[in-house]
């Protein structure tokens, strides 16, 4: 049966983008070069490694996949998150499920509800 091993971004400023993500996680950055950083992976099983690898191209559209991640308090979650300078987008409220979407500091969208 397949794992998920990593969760790869492209990305213009991979030590940026990973200090952003190593902070939305509570994870720590890996010691490594400036075109290729990972996140040291969580203690749980089967968590992925998150890799952000420098790319010419910048994003261009929606993202096709994107992450979700659940909380306890969105509100709490959506000040510490602007905090570290995610954008907020929009609010909803659907099929059961309360969430905001935001974007990182690249554009990349993901999600943050509560279940």
């Amino acid at each position: 049966m397949p794992t998920i091993q990593n969760v790869t971004f492209d990305c213009s400023d991979p030590p940026t983008l990973a200090a952003f993500w190593a902070s939305v996680l509570e994870r720590e950055v890996a010691p490594g070069a400036s075109e290729f950083v990972a996140i040291i992976p969580g203690a749980a099983p089967g968590t992925p490694n998150f890799l952000f690898i420098r790319v010419p191209e910048g994003k261009t559209a929606k993202n096709r996949m994107h992450l979700d991640l659940d909380v306890a308090d969105l509100v709490a979650e959506r000040a510490r998150l602007e905090a570290l300078g995610a954008r907020f987008v929009h609010d909803k409220d659907e099929w059961g499920v309360h969430w905001n979407t935001f974007t990182d500091p690249e554009g990349n969208e993901f999600c943050v509800a509560t279940h």
